[in-house]
């Protein structure tokens, strides 16, 4: 749980919570890889962030697989300040509150970054011709592995490419 900001045009930002509901928050639990029960945070409840807000007006149905997929406005547009930034639960369960910065896909120019801390089990593509591509590794015990390719499939690819 905890506030989202979403990486558009080389700079990360907040999503206003204008229209922000369950649904949105569901969106964003599947885009992150978490599960539990999807419940949308408004009013700056994870705190107010800084730098730009991106989003206004997200309108997901909840069965999209990114935000970039919802209804919204254009990017940058919007008419908040920060103590209305979002935030997500995906799971009600835990109390550890943190900021997820998730990737909405956009042009080759933005794409994700890792930033620390990381979590067990994050992914990332090494040695690739563009970030796009690449070996999977997977940071798990403070160390970045490889993945043996015994078994691997499109279906295996497709669950790295959303964790992306």
């Amino acid at each position: 749980e905890g506030r989202v900001e979403v990486y558009h045009d080389g700079k990360w930002g907040t999503i206003c919570d204008d229209q922000w509901d369950d649904r949105d928050a569901e969106v964003v639990c599947r885009q992150l890889g978490l599960s539990g029960t999807p419940k949308a945070l408004s009013w700056a409840h994870y705190g107010q962030g800084s730098g730009p807000i991106l989003l206004d007006e997200v309108q997901c149905s909840g069965n999209e697989l990114s935000l970039d997929q919802c209804k919204k406005s254009d990017w940058g547009q919007q008419n908040c300040d920060h103590i209305e930034d979002a935030g997500v639960s995906c799971d009600p369960f835990t109390d550890l509150a943190v900021v997820h910065r998730l990737f909405v896909f956009c042009p080759a120019e933005c794409w994700p970054l890792l930033l620390p801390p990381l979590a067990e089990g994050t992914v990332r593509l090494a040695g690739g011709r563009s970030p796009s591509e690449g070996r999977v590794e997977v940071y798990y015990n403070g160390d970045w592995g490889t993945v043996c390719d015994d078994g691997w499939t499109d279906l295996g690819a497709q669950v790295v490419c959303r964790q992306l």
